[in-house]
């Protein structure tokens, strides 16, 4: 087994944890794009929780502004050098209820798109060799450059609802190489530890 990759949150606030890896590897469902130990992490507001479920959520499309995380500050997990990054994808409607059902139909179409397409906007990071990926962020919100340096708990961006996204939240993922259609993933966990589905973290 390849050696466990250590970080920190790349958040503050609060958090609800999604396809963790404690649950079941590969977490996600495929190992496609180096994505067997990937996490997602859902934004929930003060009272924990995320936008409330209404008539209107379970028919229609979100604005992904109406989500209590939406713009919320994204933190480098570890000391390391930015590798990549993309910033142009606009932030779309977030998908639940009937919506979702559509929404989970289109998937082959994404994925067939590669994994930039998946992963919409995203910082791809070097930490000792392991490059750490955040995925779905928010539009123009990257203020990391490749090549920049950047410390651990450093503001790199904003949570957003860009690329394969059914509500604004951060997907990340560790790998061997900054190429996902070629590289292995590697195992994370987070201060130690590593959170299960329906958990909620505070950092």
């Amino acid at each position: 087994m390849r050696n466990v990759l250590s970080l920190a949150y790349p958040f503050s606030g609060t958090w609800l944890v999604q396809n963790s890896p404690a649950n079941r590897v590969p977490s996600h469902g495929t190992s496609s794009f180096a994505t067997s130990h990937a996490i997602d992490f859902v934004p929930l507001s003060e009272t924990g929780r995320s936008a409330p479920i209404t008539l209107r959520s379970l028919v229609r499309p979100e604005p992904p502004e109406s989500f209590p995380g939406f713009g919320r500050e994204i933190l480098s997990p570890r000391e390391g050098t930015i590798v990549a990054m993309r910033d142009d994808e606009p932030d779309h409607s977030a998908y639940r209820g009937l919506p979702s059902v559509g929404y989970a139909l289109a998937q082959g179409r994404r994925a067939a798109g590669g994994w930039p397409a998946l992963a919409g906007n995203y910082i791809l990071m070097d930490v000792g060799g392991v490059i750490v990926a955040l995925c779905h962020l928010r539009q123009h919100s990257v203020r990391a450059r490749p090549g920049q340096a950047v410390r651990s708990g450093e503001v790199l961006a904003a949570c957003g609802n860009s690329g394969n996204s059914t509500e604004p939240h951060l997907h990340l993922q560790a790998m061997d190489g900054p190429d996902a259609l070629r590289a292995a993933a590697v195992p994370i966990v987070f201060d130690g530890a590593l959170p299960a589905n329906g958990e909620i973290v505070s950092a």
